[in-house]
């Protein structure tokens, strides 16, 4: 048995594969910007980089703590499009982070930290396209831009948004912000900001509505880089252009096997009594582990190419599967939670599913103390 009780897998062959599949669908001076905030989308950054470095030109993180990780790692150009402190602010220019800039204040920061320092920091000026978060406001932008005109230590890279709306069959709200990232592209374009890197499309965008407005460009692959639709809808529609394939399998192995008898109680609260003589395993992983507790009596995984359903309440650490179908099954026999054994598969989507949320919060909740492996 492999030496981690429980594990998380991660396919290089598949994030491979699914990074080519959107370098083909793509214009081919399209650059590819890998996202790997939230620790990869749970797949696990210090692992996921390494396999990709040399197939994107830049990754994406969020904040000065994922930047420190990627710089173990990788120097590559790296985007850092979520907040960072004031504190923080030389530490991340240091780095050679290009930082998302939506506000006068942390330019004039920036401007003097630039000055200091002696280099000019990059940044991208984050514009708010109808998404109501992080960005300046189009009717703000021209003040913005006069402000600044005297900022002399600092770069100013590239301008960019993010889609709101771009998976619903709507694309009314969608054409609404390309048409104000546009026109917020070009104030600047007037106010003698010439080949500005633009993007504004991450998966989503990508395979639905991607478009360029500057001299280069580029496109943040997220979900679609781990083998996962942002919405089942897309794979209907683009499955037969690009085949993405999960990354990610979730591995333990059974703790104890036992037969119960009829009435027996399992687990808290009595969520599951035994109608019949019946036969468990114990699986030692549970919420503490990311397996959510929605999963109590509402899930399966995988034994011995079958599938297997949760009994009683998803504790801590532990839960309970009924296995009376699974001929021969013993302790310490490998079980899958998430992903692929044999014929079967448990997927980011059916689990997501049980839980009414999304796939992106299936695989980033698992737990970063599991240990990762790229196979």
């Amino acid at each position: 048995m492999n030496k981690d009780l429980s594990r998380i897998e991660i396919s290089r062959k598949n994030i491979l594969s699914n990074v080519e599949s959107f370098k083909n669908y793509l214009n081919s001076e399209t650059k590819m910007v890998a996202v790997v905030k939230a620790n990869a989308y749970g797949h696990g950054l210090a692992e996921v980089a390494p396999v990709i470095e040399n197939y994107v030109e830049y990754f994406q993180v969020d904040d000065l703590l994922e930047l420190r990780e990627i710089r173990k790692i990788s120097n590559k150009k790296t985007l850092v499009l979520g907040y960072v402190s004031e504190k923080e602010l030389e530490e991340a220019v240091v780095l050679n982070g290009i930082l998302a800039i939506y506000d006068i204040e942390r330019m004039g920061i920036l401007n003097k930290i630039g000055k200091r320092l002696g280099v000019k920091p990059k940044i991208h000026i984050k514009i708010d396209a109808l998404l109501g978060r992080q960005g300046i406001l189009t009717k703000d932008l021209p003040k913005f831009l006069k402000d600044i005109k005297d900022y002399k230590n600092i770069s100013i890279e590239g301008i960019y948004s993010h889609l709101s709306s771009v998976d619903i069959n709507d694309h009314s709200h969608t054409n609404k912000q390309m048409g104000i990232f546009e026109k917020s592209y070009h104030m600047m374009k007037q106010a003698g900001y010439k080949n500005l890197i633009t993007h504004i499309s991450a998966t989503a965008g990508v395979l639905e509505n991607e478009r360029g407005f500057g001299d280069s460009r580029l496109v943040r692959l997220g979900i679609g880089m781990y083998g996962m639709w942002p919405e089942k809808s897309f794979q209907k529609k683009y499955g037969k252009k690009i085949n993405l394939k999960p990354a990610m399998r979730w591995v333990s192995h059974i703790a104890q096997v036992k037969t119960l008898p009829a009435n027996h109680p399992i687990g808290y609260n009595l969520a599951f009594v035994t109608k019949k003589i019946t036969k468990i395993a114990v699986i030692p992983q549970g919420y503490g582990d990311g397996y959510d507790r929605g999963f109590s009596n509402n899930c399966y995984i995988l034994v011995r190419g079958k599938r297997c359903r949760v009994l009683g309440r998803v504790a801590m650490n532990m839960f309970v599967v009924d296995v009376s179908n699974v001929f021969g099954v013993k302790a310490e026999d490998e079980v899958v939670l998430l992903g692929s054994q044999g014929k079967e598969e448990i997927s980011a989507e059916e689990l997501a599913k049980r839980l009414g949320t999304i796939n992106y919060e299936i695989t980033t909740r698992v737990s970063p103390l599991l240990p990762r492996k790229i196979v």
